[in-house]
């Protein structure tokens, strides 16, 4: 079973056909700010809230529009991935550690294929 109080936020990622676009967008319409990342990924901070965006190409392989995609940050990945490996949710060797961003995560797929991401900043 996963630690109690592990869970920190749930941040959203959007889908965005332009990157700079859509930043400013957030700064004038949301007071969302940009905080870091490139033109095919983004984190935008409004307080304590983020939102973050990712570019997607629109076609068949890579579509704009369709399943959502969630983070949640956690504060220890371990018990959380292996609970969720006991109850077969995810194989036990989708636990990415120390990516080039900084992260331990995994992701899994609900049956609407929305994309949901659990994340430990290390």
């Amino acid at each position: 079973m996963a630690k109690e109080n592990n869970i920190l936020e749930i941040t959203p990622v959007l889908p965005s056909s332009d990157i700079k676009r859509d930043v400013q967008w957030h700064k004038e319409k949301t007071g969302y700010e940009w905080i870091g990342g490139d033109d095919m990924y983004c984190v935008l901070r409004r307080e304590n809230s983020f939102i973050h965006l990712q570019w997607h190409a629109d076609t068949a392989e890579d579509p704009l529009l369709g399943g959502s995609v969630i983070k949640i940050f956690v504060k220890d990945i371990e018990p959380i991935f292996e609970e969720l490996v006991a109850k077969g949710g995810v194989n036990n060797d989708l636990l990415r550690r120390n990516t080039d961003w900084g992260t331990h995560e995994f992701g899994m797929y609900d049956p609407n294929n929305n994309s949901i991401f659990f994340v430990q900043d290390v």
